[in-house]
């Protein structure tokens, strides 16, 4: 028996085995704060793919020091780093799975604590911090105020995005997808609520859209016209004068235009009080609403935890793929355990764990 979800998905030059991949999950974990990957991410990482991952996404990288949301974040801004993920992506592909690396820039909400440290906040310069940048002078609730980027730095943010892409082909990934969501800086662009700019990068929808359309050109420009370009999107700010998902269709749709072959849909993250209501799958109908109206392909994330619920989304149209986080946490194998749930024979199960294979 097949079912959509383990149907595989070609997106230009790239065809991917499985429709069930791994969401880009923060690890904090660099060691020098360096942005160098270590063996944790070698192991984190290769246990996906080892799972059954039909793409296996890195966590938010940063195309510029400034661009990381902790210090300890990952990045790809020079070769060094780049050298580093090459094991990383071997034995990704050794495995069966596609390899695709999120390029970010946190904007406001860089240069923070850790989500288990016990300070909150900013770090100051004296701890290894610096200061944040964004389209205008407005915090992030909690955090410092940043400065106000200046035309020439939004040019040298898209030519940052770029020089990360091209690095990202250099080791090996087979896609990229650019940080548009969450709250970080080219989210912050696309909502009123943290642009307050009156130049050609505020006010009107087009021109809240210019940062990310610019750098999705200059991606595109950087990795040629077979390789995959995911845009992650915040489709709502939830919160009265942010983002809509009106807005966010048209937005996706400049982007296809643009050279963005699918929009990865979430919500939230630029209001910290924003009242959103969480429960499973809650986002789905958002990516749902995307791939109608804007005519690009989609992604569906946000507490997809269960076989049959992907298998759903997948088959009744709402999304062409689903990312799991939460749940490969759990479980690094869970795209097996879907695989044998929904009976789909699969021929990538590592024949060393063959012992536990559950045959029907």
């Amino acid at each position: 028996m097949t079912h959509a979800l383990f149907e595989p998905i070609t997106i230009r030059d790239l065809t991917v085995r499985n429709r069930i991949w791994v969401s880009p999950m923060c690890q904090y974990s660099v060691d020098q704060q360096d942005g160098v990957p270590t063996p944790w991410h070698l192991v984190h990482l290769g246990g996906f793919a080892k799972g059954g991952a039909g793409a296996v996404v890195l966590e938010a990288t940063g195309v510029v020091p400034e661009g990381r949301i902790t210090p300890q974040d990952l990045g790809l801004w020079n070769d060094e780093q780049r050298d580093a993920y090459r094991p990383i992506v071997d034995f990704i592909h050794s495995q069966g799975a596609a390899a695709g690396i999120q390029l970010a820039h946190a904007g406001r909400k860089a240069s923070t604590y850790r989500p288990w440290d016990t300070t909150h906040g900013t770090v100051p310069a004296s701890e290894g911090g610096w200061t944040t940048v964004a389209p205008s002078a407005v915090a992030f609730d909690g955090y410092d105020v940043p400065r106000e980027l200046t035309t020439e730095d939004i040019r040298l943010v898209a030519l940052g995005f770029a020089a990360a892409a091209r690095r990202s082909v250099e080791a090996g990934f087979d896609l990229v997808e650019l940080h548009a969501a969450h709250g970080y800086l080219l989210h912050q662009f696309l909502s009123p609520l943290s642009n307050h700019r009156t130049d050609e990068f505020g006010g009107s929808l087009e021109n809240r859209a210019r940062a990310l359309l610019d750098v999705v050109d200059a991606v595109r420009n950087e990795v040629g016209e077979g390789f995959p370009v995911v845009v992650r999107f915040s489709a709502t700010d939830w919160t009265e004068g942010g983002v809509t998902l009106e807005e966010t269709v048209q937005v996706a749709r400049w982007a296809a235009e643009h050279g963005a072959d699918l929009a990865d849909v979430s919500t939230g993250g630029n209001v910290a009080s924003a009242p959103i209501p969480v429960g499973p799958g809650y986002q789905v109908p958002f990516a749902a609403g995307i791939k109608q109206g804007a005519g690009i392909g989609t992604i569906a994330v946000g507490m997809i935890s269960e076989a049959f619920q992907a298998e759903q989304i997948v088959a009744t149209g709402q999304a062409d793929v689903v990312m799991v986080g939460r749940e490969f946490l759990r479980d690094p194998s869970f795209a097996l355990r879907a695989a044998r749930e929904l009976t789909v024979q699969i021929d990538y199960e590592p024949q060393q764990y063959h012992r536990a294979s559950v045959t029907k």
